[in-house]
Order: structure tokens, then sequence, then C-alpha cells
């Protein structure tokens, strides 16, 4: 996502979706420079425990659990003495850094905090260390603007809230984001504004196990999915609007009010997430849930299994793909400290209920066409927090879930693939043939954004070639808050039987050259979602794909979803857009559905299909 065309919003008094605008904002803004962090907090730290299992504990050269957390995560406790300072501090350098090289996780002990404005910059996380998001109460403000981008949120990517209770000073807080800026396990004991000051363009975002007792102002956010959570009321809408399991949504309306409205979510299980027991880190681990609906923590203890921290190899920036091998060969845990990881291999995950969470945005960088991350066929790996950032030589995978042909039940206890984002280009050269593959059955990809960058260092048709974003051929697997964008061929490709998407977010590729260089045999164009036609079972539900081909504003893109015409493949609510014209669609899937005109912006829409 990059700046551009979107309908402005301002509140109205029906709360109906707002009077729309079209104009065209360039890529760049001017960004000033910030200074260098120093002097930040005392790093957090855990007692250092030796790894206990039967076998590892009598060898020398077992690697420790636990330890120290490192420089980047600051924790402060309520009578941590200069807490805005640090907390500004951290902003400073965080603010416009888009693609630099900061990561930081802030954590806040349990307890009261008064007068805090906690401004999120990129690559930074802001969490409390409760079981509850209600441990741990910012009386203030955790707010996301777009003063670095003269109030245009539709870069603020890569930052998150997670695991608090804030009581906003005026009554609503704001969260101005775009893509891969989770908002989970968050109690806001007031309202919450999705957009920044003055209304400005904004594209985002996932709300999930979130409770927010008033109400909801996307304003001018093209897109959100909220998934299992409460809120008091919700707003509007602009195009594409999508919740399950939320307790106070609006009722399904597509498309006017554009609100897609699952009664429950078919199956998920939240993110894990670091907590203190006493002085001790854990790591809590929440059970599935089928056909869920509202939070997970209201009625006290929120069901699940943790993990001392002394079972996780606590990993710092420069360490080698060969010694996570080995943790995990010992039956560690992983916990990636914020930092940058250099991977020669990749990290292989080949035991069941393996934890692989990363802090503050871990980024993971294969190097010489690796891929970052791959999984074996087992039960119940959980995947979550981290950045994979593909390297200048080209992958054939960024990550892998499961090996080619991985065919066992994983129904009862699935993988789950959580907040893990993958980025080619934009920080510098990247390429990846197909960024992320899921062969196994059932598992769970709930909340990512796979992008080729449009923008930043690094990008150009062929400099961050990128043909395919993810692809399913796994059975069974489900998609909660897809979004995909920019890849130079088909953005989605699934093959596997009975997938299911809640939500899908994409825009086809800006910086394709010409019609000729998007020429799918005789289809005008890829597919940005593409069922394969060996597909006999599929279902889908409120998906929206956008155009903007800048570079040649003639292009025509056939349609923005293609599927086969089985009685078992079924979408609800899709949507195509162009966005002022820069090229169109001539169907919404496959032949049917109206062609988008002009210079409207306005979304061609199919309700049903077939």
């Amino acid at each position: 996502m990059t700046p551009s065309p979107t309908p402005f919003a301002t509140p109205s008094s029906s709360g109906r979706s707002p009077v729309g605008r079209r104009a065209v904002l360039g890529a760049a803004a001017a960004v000033a420079s910030a200074s260098a962090l120093t002097g930040l907090a005392t790093p957090a730290s855990a007692t250092s425990a030796s790894a206990t299992s039967a076998g590892r504990s009598k060898s020398p050269r077992a690697l420790p659990g636990g330890g120290d957390l490192g420089p980047n995560v600051i924790v402060f406790d309520p009578s941590t003495p200069g807490i805005q300072a640090k907390l500004d501090e951290v902003f400073k350098k965080q603010e416009s850094a888009q693609f630099g090289t900061g990561r930081y996780a802030l954590l806040f002990k349990p307890g009261s905090y008064s007068g805090l404005n906690a401004q999120i910059g990129f690559y930074t996380s802001i969490a409390g260390l409760g079981l509850s998001p209600d441990d741990t109460t910012i009386n203030g403000d955790i707010t996301v603007d777009a003063g670095w981008f003269n109030g245009n949120a539709t870069q603020n990517f890569w930052r998150s809230a997670e695991n608090l209770a804030v009581v906003p000073v005026n009554g609503t807080n704001r969260w101005a984001v775009a893509q891969a800026a989770p908002f989970r396990r968050m109690h806001v004991r007031g309202g919450l504004n999705l957009s920044p000051d003055g209304y400005g363009w904004a594209s985002g975002g996932y709300i999930a196990d979130s409770r927010i007792d008033g109400q909801v102002g996307p304003y001018s956010q093209q897109q959100w999915y909220t998934r299992d959570s409460a809120i008091g009321s919700w707003l509007n809408g602009v195009w594409n609007m999508v919740f399950s399991g939320v307790e106070g949504a609006p009722g399904q309306s597509f498309p006017n009010p554009p609100y897609t409205t699952l009664a429950t979510t078919p199956v998920s299980r939240e993110k894990p997430f670091l907590y203190l027991n006493g002085s001790e880190y854990r790591v809590f681990l929440p059970e599935k849930r089928t056909n869920a609906r509202g939070v997970t923590w209201g009625n006290g203890t929120p069901r699940g299994t943790s993990l001392p921290l002394s079972q996780f190899y606590v990993a710092k920036p420069g360490v080698s793909a060969a010694t996570l091998n080995e943790a995990l060969a010992q039956g560690l845990q992983l916990l990636l400290t914020p930092g940058i990881y250099h991977l020669d291999r990749p990290i292989q995950v080949n035991r069941a209920n393996t934890v692989v969470l990363g802090l503050g945005y871990a980024t993971l960088i294969p190097d010489n066409g690796a891929t970052a991350v791959k999984v074996a066929d087992v039960d119940g790996v959980r995947l979550a927090g981290f950045l994979i950032d593909a390297g200048p030589v080209n992958s054939a995978t960024l990550l892998e879930v499961g090996p080619a042909g991985a065919s066992a039940d994983h129904s009862a206890n699935p993988t789950t693939v959580q907040d893990v984002f993958i980025r080619i280009g934009g920080a510098g050269p990247g390429k990846a043939t197909t960024s992320m593959v899921i062969n196994s059955r059932h598992t769970i990809v709930d909340h990512t954004w796979v992008w080729r960058a449009d923008h930043g260092d690094g990008v150009g048709w062929e400099t961050n070639r990128a043909d395919y974003g993810v692809r399913v051929n796994g059975d069974d697997v489900l998609a909660t808050g897809l979004f995909v964008e920019h890849f130079n061929k088909y953005d989605v490709q699934w093959y596997g039987q009975r997938g299911r998407t809640i939500f899908f977010q994409n825009e086809k590729a800006y910086d394709a050259p010409n019609q000729a260089a998007i020429q799918n045999g005789s289809i005008k164009g890829y597919a940005a979602y593409k069922v394969a036609d060996s597909v006999t079972t599929h279902e889908g539900w409120g998906l929206g794909s956008y155009c903007y081909y800048n570079v040649d504003p003639s292009i025509v893109q056939h349609h923005g979803f293609a599927a086969p015409n089985a009685s078992g493949v079924k979408f609800h609510n899709l949507l195509v857009v162009s966005l002022g014209g820069q090229g169109q669609y001539e169907r919404v899937i496959n032949d049917t559905g109206s062609p988008t005109s002009g210079t409207s912006t306005v979304p061609s829409t199919v309700v049903s299909y077939p």
C-alpha cells in the first residue's frame, strides 16, 4: 500500500459511508531525520535457567533457556521514573524510519499508569505483561497518527499494540494505521478512532480479541477486519469492512454500507504472548476455539497453557541459523528479541507444538537464496510476531509450512501463522519466486501482510521481482485477515480443497510497464486471488482487489478473482476498485460483475458468486 486515491471521510450524522472524493498522491514525502537514540532504560531480563529436559541438561554444550531479553526490550513498572521521556525517545527514532533498522518492544508490567501518551512508530510493539488486558491499565493514550507523512496514514505499517487496557484522555484513542499493524487483546475503555488527525487517507487494518467499550470510527479507512471481539458500535464503512465473531458488529449489509458480518469465526486460536507470573516471564498459549465469538479473556483467566521462559532459547541479533536450529533440536522454543537476523539456511521447525515468537518486529533476512523458515508436517506449531525480509539473491520460497505433499490431519491441533509479515524490496533489493507456501492441512493464517514493495529502495518491475505471494496447497486451510499486494503474477493461488478466507485485501502491482508484461495467456492480467480449476470446495467472504497502474494507466485487468464454476466454490461480497482510473477491471470474478469506470474510484461489486 502506498498513498493512493481514497474516499475522504468525515463523521456523518447517519454513520453511513462518507462522501467520496478523488485525488492522487505521489509516493515520496519529506521526512525529517530522527536523531540517534541513546540511553534507553535498563534492558529486560529474566532468570537464566538451563534446559531441563532429559538428555540436554547433562550436556555441557547444551544451549541455555531463558536469559536476558536484550537492550531493545524495554520494561516499565508503575514506579519507573521518566516513562514518558523514554517513550518519546523511542518514537523520535522510529516515527519516520519506515525502512530503518531499529526494532523495539515496550512492555508494561501489571499495574496502573497515568498521564502517558505512547506514540507508536515503525517496528515498535507496545504490550502489557498481565494475563488479562485489564491487569495493565494506561490512563492516557496509545497513539498512531500520520504527522510524519503530512496527515496520510496509508504507510503506517509494522507496529502493534497488545494486551493493555487504555483509558483515553479525551474518551477516544487514535490508532490510524495501515497494513501489518495489529491491535490484539486490547481493552479500550472509550472509543477508537482509526483515522489520522484531519481525516486524511488511511488503509488498514486488523483488530482481534479486543473490547472497545465505545464507538469504533474508521472514517477514511478503506478496509478493515475485526475478529472475535466486542464493540460498542461501528460508525461507517468506505469499501470493505468485515467482522467475524464480533459482539456489537453492524448487521450484514454489503455493499451499502459495505459490511460483511459473520456471527462466528469457524476456527481461531489467539496469538501467543509474553507475560509475568510474579517475577517469572512465561509465554501463554491460548487454546483453539471453534465457532468463536467475543474475547477470550472476558471471564477471568484465559483458557490455554503456558511455558516458562526457561524453555525458550532467547535469540539475539547476530545468532546463526545453525544455533537457532541447534536450540530447536534440543527441544527449546524460540523467542526472537528485537533486531535483524541474517540466515544462511532455513530455521527448521521439526517438532510438534514448537513456538517461534518474535518481539518488536524481529526481522529474518535469508541470504544467498535461502528459505527463512520451514515447518515439518507436524501438529500445533505456532509462528507469530516476526517479519521476513527477502534478500537480494532470489529465494524460491520465504516461508514454507509443511513440505510438499504434506497430508497429515491437523484438525485437532493446527499450525497457526499470526502477525508473520513478508516483504520483498523496500529496505533494499529483494527477490522471491513464491513468498509463503502453505502445504500442511488445517493451517490457520491469522493476519499476514505479504508485500512486494511499491516504494522505498530496491523497487522496480524486475529489481524486486516476486511472481507469487501466497500459495496454498494444503486442504482445509483457513485465512482470517489476508493482505497480499503487488506481485508480478498471482497474488494468491489456492490449490487445496475446502479452503476458506475471511477478509482479503489486495492491490495489483503498480509498476507493470505495459499490458504485455501482465498478459496471462489469453487473459488480461493475473487475478489477485486464483482458485485452481481442480478445486471443488472453497469459500470466501469480504474480498477486495484494487488496481493503480501508474506506469501505464491504459492497462486493463480482466478480473480481480478467478475460480472454477463448481457448486462447492462460493464467494460472498467481492469488490474491485480502480484507483483514480489508473488502469481498469473488466469484471469482478471470472466473467461476472460490472467493469470499473473512468476515474470515479467507485467499487464494482458482486454480492454472491455464483
